[in-house]
């Protein structure tokens, strides 16, 4: 069967779906970048990409410790995707617990990233075997997902989603202004752990597509790209996830074509639709003015949490 692209690409697009791996491709793409443009939101509204990007070194560290404990222990179903679940889990827990503020978190991601860094070098040099699946997580493999990976994007992708459905409010509120939701009773530590440990599964699940060095891609880039089109955070939300959705099956179809991984395709694309809104978009408000105008209406519509 000739799969040579021809501009028909409704065509195109069903050849290219006949075949299984494409199939999954997408739907695991779809899933992450549903993911990745909810999560990212917040991701950037809290100022903490740094800790996105901490989270995927410190999940690699923990890929790498999977593999070996299920070399050392025989635990065949302990794969690498486990282990940097468990690791960028644990890590963020971590940073969590060590700051309370979420603007003050810098300095304790560079310590618990270069603590995670030494153990993942340890696992790796115990590892007598071909580290394959600790690699690929560093570029992703999004064409080599397979349908138990899918399943299992997909029952991460209902948790993230309920869970952020279920404290969005509190989220937004602390986001916002961390100190003024503390004053009024929200329980901001427990809202910041659960908040990071929704962003470690989110890039767990995430490297599937972009892998571990370019998890920005997807989980910073289009919600930054939003926060120049719409001030409200619904609106930003929803173009996060339009442009996540778009970059990524925009470069899947790229990617079937050319002998080139569909990673690259992705940040290319949405890196450039950042520097065009950047160039081409005059902004309505600025970053202080869209965070005042809904700090003054969640403050106006949040219950006191202290009564």
């Amino acid at each position: 069967m000739d799969f040579s692209f021809s501009w028909n690409i409704l065509s195109d697009l069903q050849q290219m779906l006949s075949l299984s791996f494409m199939r999954q491709g997408f739907e695991a793409g779809t899933m992450v970048a549903i993911i990745a443009g909810v999560m990212g939101y917040f991701v950037v509204l809290r100022r903490s990409t740094f800790v996105a990007h901490a989270f995927s070194e410190i999940g690699f560290a923990g890929a790498s410790g999977a593999l070996y404990l299920a070399q050392a222990l025989s635990l065949p179903w302990l794969t690498a995707t486990y282990g940097m679940l468990i690791g960028s889990s644990l890590g963020g827990t971590t940073i969590a617990m060590l700051s309370r503020r979420s603007s003050h978190r810098d300095v304790y991601v560079g310590i618990v990233l270069a603590f995670a860094l030494g153990i993942g070098l340890l696992f790796l040099s115990l590892y007598t075997g071909y580290a394959t699946q600790a690699i690929s997580l560093l570029f992703g493999e999004i064409l080599a997902v397979s349908l138990d990976d899918v399943y299992r994007t997909l029952a991460f992708t209902v948790v993230i989603l309920v869970a952020v459905g279920l404290i969005y409010r509190p989220l937004l509120f602390s986001s916002l202004d961390e100190e003024v939701a503390e004053a009024k009773g929200l329980p901001t530590l427990t809202i910041g752990v659960v908040f990071l440990l929704l962003v470690a599964v989110a890039v767990s699940v995430a490297v599937q597509v972009t892998g571990v060095l370019l998890i920005f891609s997807l989980m910073v880039t289009p919600a930054a790209t939003a926060q120049h089109l719409a001030s409200k955070p619904g609106r930003v939300i929803a173009i996060s996830v339009l442009l996540a959705l778009l970059v990524t099956w925009v470069g899947l179809f790229v990617s079937f074509y050319e002998p080139y991984p569909a990673s690259f395709f992705i940040t290319a694309l949405v890196f450039a639709i950042y520097v065009m809104v950047r160039v081409f978009h005059r902004r309505i408000r600025t970053p202080g003015e869209h965070r005042k105008d809904w700090k003054d209406r969640v403050l106006v519509s949040t219950k006191d949490y202290s009564s």
